[in-house]
């Protein structure tokens, strides 16, 4: 299996009681689906799969399911600090017939590079599924770094990476040192930087409310090879990408721009709190302006496309 395009972690929304709104998340999945992204991931961070009971989790697994119905690849986040519990939630994503799972580093066990190793291939083992690695040191504590991704490297199934170490280096390494695992933009504000270097695809949380514009970079970048459009469309993006990624507030700035439009999102769980009126009003004018460049940008481009193909023609 292999990976490629905008796949974002669904979000899950919530009723005010803090309960699973289950209707509200057909609806997420199915409005990805419908807006032309290239997979979707169930159980991510974004997701809030932290804040989630085993059984809580294993059911929006199965609801996205009969969802989607096929018509996108499906990855399951199996995050847990217990390798068994890992394990578990693998072998539910294999009887369901997910394409792939994304796994990452146990968080706040801290594990060695071996044992992390020793982790990633033990769920392996267990379910046989396409991989992706997900590396995000500042959410767990640990780096996936070369001596871990050497050893895992050793199963085939291990077939891309989310990066989210921020780290240029890193992106610099596994762009030129690792070509057999496909590389996913995992750290928002440098997507520009990550197809550059050859990203197969970007793994993005405010996928869930702004697909169109996400896609619209994708496409410019590795579709178009038009890396000035990209430039374009990056610099209309970065006052949001900035905000998710140094704001402080991720999930709850996603929800938020769900419900700007027209999607359902509720609250974040505990210990997480809503934000404020003012970053409401921020955020609302920073998405608003965002979509209009944007909009504007590719207006532009498809024009100058239309032009051209008359000009062949006459």
């Amino acid at each position: 299996m292999s990976f490629k395009g905008v796949i974002p972690p669904v979000t899950t929304p919530f009723h005010a009681d803090g309960s699973i709104d289950r209707d509200g998340f057909c609806v997420m999945v199915e409005h990805l689906v419908s807006s032309g992204v290239h997979g979707i991931i169930v159980g991510g961070t974004t997701g809030e799969y932290y804040a989630q009971s085993r059984d809580e989790r294993v059911g929006l697994l199965k609801l996205a399911k009969t969802v989607v119905k096929g018509n996108v690849p499906m990855i399951a986040g199996v995050g847990a600090i217990r390798t068994e519990d890992c394990i578990e939630y693998a072998l539910v994503s294999k009887d369901l017939k997910y394409d792939g799972i994304l796994i990452g580093a146990p968080y706040y066990a801290v594990p060695t590079q071996l044992e992390l190793a020793n982790h990633a291939l033990a769920i392996d083992k267990a379910a046989n599924l396409p991989v992706m690695l997900y590396n995000y040191p500042g959410r767990t504590g640990t780096m996936m770094d070369l001596e871990f991704l050497d050893r895992v490297g050793r199963s085939a199934n291990f077939c891309a990476i989310k990066e989210s170490s921020g780290s240029m280096n890193q992106l610099h390494a596994l762009a030129r040192d690792y070509p057999h695992i496909d590389l996913f933009c995992g750290m928002d504000d440098q997507a520009l930087e990550f197809f550059a270097w050859g990203a197969k695809g970007w793994v993005c949380g405010a996928g869930n409310c702004l697909p169109e514009e996400h896609l619209a970079l994708y496409n410019a970048c590795v579709v178009e090879k038009d890396f000035t459009k990209g430039r374009q469309i990056m610099s209309a993006l970065l006052p949001l990408m900035r905000v998710l990624e140094q704001g402080g507030k991720f999930v709850q700035s996603i929800k938020f721009g769900c419900e700007l439009a027209g999607l359902p999102a509720g609250p974040v769980r505990r210990p997480l709190r809503a934000l404020d009126d003012e970053q409401k009003r921020e955020l609302e004018t920073t998405i608003r302006t965002l979509k209009a460049v944007i909009a504007s940008i590719t207006a532009k481009s498809q024009k100058r496309a239309s032009e051209n193909v008359i000009a062949i023609n006459a």
